[in-house]
């Protein structure tokens, strides 16, 4: 094929050229997915289009995940496209995640041709004749899903999905292929078409206007308030690139400063991080101070666990795009940088100091001491912390591994830090991490995720490798799921574990299974430095597996709070056990 749009047909051009034309006009650069009969009409699109790159993942999830890293990091909009089916099914906890989090991404998902639906084609979704509603399921998962039933229609479609997105989460056009081998008329011809582009796109642009938030509620409650005031931020602050605008209100109004635990690096925040996995005395200087703004965050459970009373006694408001969870007096913005800016310039106030005697709000939580096998989170975490430069990005997972890093580990100076907190799904740090790299152009990008998340989506090490993206893997291997043996010791008396795993040496294996990639284990933790050095030193990806214990408790809140009183089911096991 040596033209992008079918030769003499010279006044249209194909859908699937209009698609990647409008994204890269857009600023969009790369396009994450996996391919199959029913989306390699697009993949053919992005081909030939020289501003769009098309990255190949291993699977859907993952790619669904490179999208949403690739947004977070600062890329705008990300982008994820799969065939049908289970292909398409695989998107799902990825776009969960994003539309939890409000992370923009457009999903373009490849549908079984139209002529084909409700006549028990292989892979109908099409919802007619008893066939699963693709356009139902995905519309619980997005901000947006529309199945694109005609070549034209996709004039309005798609700038609509785009324009979804961008107020953030993710939106959905399910497209028959037959819809995508269509042909729409171009517009007037300006000029000679270049190869890889389409002239005049068929597209209707559509402007979305950011209405300004109405902040003077707030502006009039924080110059009114006699006292300190506590700033909780969320993430929403990185995705508006607000930082500088949230100082600057700090500075203001002389508050302190707490994040939620997926908005690390959105501030240098003095009073650490609230919830689940935050720092102790957080509670008590909130109740101490005369107002408490939430900024960018819905203050989920694992945010604000232990805040309720606090945040009950104390005049709280919150700013953002989306309504906090716990009750306050919320004001819209889907533009922070703005309206921080308007906050600023309309506040008025002496600063005022924060209520003497206290409690440390950044004291660390104290699970229990282990003296087993294996290296210690907390000194890992502080080896991470001294070795690992100011602008790296650090993509964190779930389990006793995010949750060790969440409370122990600094953010970057000038990178971010990404958990997604959202879904909470396994795996999404490799597939976020590739998105992140390619987003950030060379900047070294460090993954922490646990054995567990490894085997689940870890083989995207390969697409790492294949891309020589500069991205070191750190892997804690308790050879478990950790967390959920923590349960089964504190909640279930420990009488059997369904979660430990045959042991494996993670850093051997990948090294044996991609020759020339830098890949190691270590069991001491005084090998560590040399190892992470080693690592972050690499041109390209690199993996170090850290060997610690499934039997060390990680700074996790429920699991420090003094033992239940045993359950009367508990006591019928017990009979039960004892009877037999």
């Amino acid at each position: 094929m040596d033209q992008p749009w079918a030769p003499g047909r010279t006044s249209t051009v194909r859908v699937v050229d209009v698609i990647v034309d409008h994204l890269a006009r857009s600023g969009v650069r790369h396009l994450f997915g996996v391919g199959g009969a029913n989306i390699e009409d697009l993949y053919d699109a992005a081909y030939f289009h020289a501003g769009l790159t098309a990255v190949l993942a291993k699977h859907e999830f993952s790619a669904a995940t490179m999208a949403d890293g690739y947004s977070r990091a600062g890329a705008g909009l990300g982008v994820v496209a799969a065939t049908s089916g289970g292909a398409s099914l695989n998107l799902v906890p990825g776009l969960g995640e994003s539309f939890a989090s409000r992370v923009p991404v457009l999903a373009l998902v490849g549908q079984p041709p139209s002529t084909q639906d409700g006549r028990g084609s292989f892979q109908d979704t099409s919802g007619h004749n008893g066939s699963l509603n693709a356009e139902a399921l995905f519309a619980e998962v997005s901000v947006h899903c529309r199945r694109v039933l005609s070549p034209d229609d996709l004039r309005v479609a798609l700038p609509r999905a785009v324009e979804a997105a961008l107020t953030g989460g993710p939106a959905v056009l399910l497209i028959p292929k037959d819809v995508q081998q269509g042909y729409v008329q171009k517009g007037v011809q300006k000029g000679s078409v270049q190869k890889g582009e389409v002239a005049d796109a068929p597209v209707e642009r559509i402007d979305g206007h950011l209405s300004p938030a109405q902040t003077e509620t707030i502006s009039d409650a924080l110059g009114a308030v006699d006292g300190s005031v506590t700033i909780i931020a969320g993430e929403q602050i990185a995705r508006d690139d607000a930082r500088v605008q949230l100082e600057a209100l700090r500075l203001a109004v002389g508050a302190r400063v707490a994040t939620v635990p997926d908005a690390k690096d959105v501030t240098a925040a003095d009073l650490g991080v609230t919830g689940v996995m935050g720092h102790h005395g957080m509670a008590e200087t909130i109740a101490g101070s005369a107002l408490c703004l939430v900024v960018g965050t819905r203050l989920p459970l694992t945010a604000s666990a232990g805040l309720d009373e606090a945040l009950a006694k104390v005049p709280t408001f919150s700013i953002g795009s989306a309504v906090p969870y716990r009750p306050c007096h919320h004001v819209h913005s889907d533009d922070l940088r703005t309206s921080l800016t308007q906050l600023t310039r309309a506040i008025r106030r002496k600063p005022q100091p924060p209520r003497q005697g206290l409690p440390d709000p950044t004291a660390e939580l104290t699970p229990p001491a282990f003296h087993g096998d294996g290296v210690r989170y907390r000194d890992a975490m502080k080896l991470l912390d001294e070795m690992l430069p100011d602008d790296v990005d650090l993509v964190v997972d779930a389990g006793n591994t995010g949750a060790s890093a969440i409370h122990h580990l600094p953010a970057r100076r000038s990178g971010r830090f990404v958990v997604a907190l959202g879904m909470g799904g396994m795996g999404y740090s490799f597939g976020a991490a590739i998105g992140a790299a390619f987003a950030r152009d060379g900047r070294r990008t460090v993954v922490l995720a646990g054995d567990g998340a490894f085997f689940m989506h870890g083989m995207e090490i390969h697409t790492a490798v294949q891309y020589r993206l500069p991205i070191t893997f750190v892997l804690f291997n308790n050879n478990a799921h950790a967390m959920c043996v923590t349960r089964e010791q504190l909640f279930y008396q420990d009488r059997y574990s369904y979660n430990r795993f045959t042991g494996s040496r993670l850093g051997h294996g990948v090294a044996s299974m991609f020759p020339g990639l830098p890949s190691e284990d270590v069991d001491a933790v005084e090998l560590l430095p040399r190892a992470l050095a080693r690592a972050l030193a690499a041109d390209g990806p690199s993996v170090v597996s850290i060997e610690c214990s499934a039997d060390e408790i990680p700074p996790f809140a429920p699991f420090l709070a003094p033992p239940q009183p045993v359950s009367q089911l508990e006591k019928d096991r017990s009979n039960a056990t004892a009877r037999a």
